[in-house]
């Protein structure tokens, strides 16, 4: 999700938030009242500054989630989803994507354009 959608979806992070605790994931960082934020990562050269929506440790290894929602500017969608999937892939993490009802052909459709065919989504 990106910066613009913050607001607009709050609820749907914070549904996202509780389900992944459910499944037991543990020390939750998210970008939203209430928790820690997770680390931002700034673009050299611009101020376009890169957060993950959801960060969470699970079996001792750390694992990236990032909200899938329609969104009026999928292109600064599909570069942070492309840079998160290669830090993941840098540090050892796991890249999840989560989307909602009504989600699912938007996402289908930014993951085929970018050739993300590897990562797993978890539909809430």
């Amino acid at each position: 999700m990106i910066t613009q959608d913050k607001e607009k979806y709050a609820n749907e992070l914070n549904q996202s938030i509780s389900y992944l605790q459910n499944l037991g994931y543990s020390n939750i960082k998210a970008d939203i009242e209430g928790y820690e934020t997770p680390k931002s990562y700034l673009k050299r050269g611009s101020t376009i500054e890169v957060t993950p929506d959801i960060v969470a440790e699970k079996e001792g290894r750390k694992h990236i989630f990032d909200l899938s929602l329609k969104s009026q500017k999928p292109r600064l969608l599909k570069s942070k989803w492309l840079f998160l999937n290669t830090l993941s892939q840098l540090k050892s993490y796991r890249f999840r994507l989560i989307t909602t009802r009504g989600h699912f052909k938007f996402t289908n459709q930014i993951v085929e354009d970018i050739h993300l065919d590897s990562i797993k989504l978890i539909k809430i």
